[in-house]
């Protein structure tokens, strides 16, 4: 009986060995960063100026009346330092991403979940600053109870998706000429579900490409040609939880987002803009309260900002990944 458990716990961990070896990318490198408060979630990543910067909340908990953004910089990616902290007497901040403007500023946007009684439920901001370290104050942006969950910057303007977080659901595309004041544009996003967070992305012939979360179903792919008031959706096949879109050098889309099948975990996929389709590529060390990363390119690697409690203590983590030299969409379709 002994040698007939040694011999089934060997096979066990020999193909468990075998299914991580064959993963499309490698995942060269995964570091905790910061874990100082109780929570510490809802990251993203950004290079400026020769540094990195990951943003994220600092909470009491996943939901808690006290929530600040914390602002890391690293010049190696090793060691961190606290840049900043952004607080609000008025409201649990949360959900923090980064962005440099058009002038080479840092642009950090969030939301504040209003402490009642309050005028609305929700209020997305924006800050400013040119070093990391002072921040402008508070800019409120968008229509109160519609949270722009991210800002990204296209032909000198600002856009962000803003969902409702109120009846009735709803989600729409915003844009700012000044990076201050989001109209709206166009009709609200013709989808069935709850709509909510987004990653956004144009390229260089100013197509939007837009993965939108809706829960509890599939994610979708939205794609728009300027004005940006006509979309197409697809049907991803697969919930993705906190999603976040680049466009690699090479022309391939990456995701990155939280995947529910099998207990929570943050993955990292390549997407086929085409047949509307996810392709795993890699499954970080992740597990529990998980995902909301940030993406970055960078000396031929793909760097990844997330976080996790798989370790206990819901901290940040930052990856460094080897992604494979060609598309996987070609053996996908073989």
């Amino acid at each position: 009986m002994k040698n007939l458990l040694g011999i089934l716990g060997l096979f066990l961990l020999t193909t468990t060995t075998f299914a991580a070896d064959t993963s499309p990318a490698k995942i060269i490198d995964v570091k905790k960063i910061w874990d100082e408060a109780p929570h510490n979630a809802f990251t993203d990543l950004i290079r400026y100026q020769d540094k990195w910067y990951c943003v994220f909340r600092e909470g009491g908990g996943h939901v808690s009346k006290v929530g600040s953004l914390r602002v890391l910089r690293s010049e190696d990616g090793k060691n961190w330092e606290s840049a900043s902290l952004v607080t609000s007497a008025d409201a649990d901040l949360r959900d923090a991403k980064i962005s440099v403007t058009p002038d080479g500023k840092l642009c950090l946007a969030g939301a504040g979940a209003l402490h009642q009684p309050a005028s609305a439920k929700h209020q997305s901001y924006i800050w400013y600053s040119e070093d990391g370290e002072k921040w402008s104050d508070a800019i409120p942006i968008g229509e109160q109870n519609f949270w722009i969950w991210r800002v990204t910057w296209h032909d000198g303007n600002a856009y962000g998706v803003g969902y409702s977080t109120v009846e009735p659901r709803a989600a729409k595309l915003y844009k700012s000429e000044d990076g201050k004041t989001f109209e709206q544009v166009g009709d609200k996003f013709d989808v069935e579900g709850y709509a909510n967070e987004t990653g956004l992305i144009f390229l260089e012939d100013g197509t939007a490409m837009c993965v939108l979360r809706r829960d509890p179903t599939a994610a979708l792919l939205g794609t728009a040609k300027a004005p940006y008031t006509d979309w197409t959706w697809q049907d991803l096949g697969i919930r993705v939880g906190g999603p976040e879109l680049i466009l690699l050098k090479d022309g391939r889309f990456i995701v990155a987002g939280r995947r529910y099948p099998g207990g929570a975990k943050t993955v990292v996929w390549e997407l086929d803009p085409k047949q509307g389709k996810l392709h795993e590529l890699a499954t970080l060390p992740s597990g529990g309260d998980t995902s909301y990363p940030g993406l970055v390119e960078y000396d031929g690697k793909l760097w990844v900002s997330y976080y996790s409690s798989h370790e206990g203590r819901t901290s940040i983590y930052f990856a460094e990944i080897e992604l494979p030299k060609d598309s996987v969409l070609e053996d996908a379709a073989g």
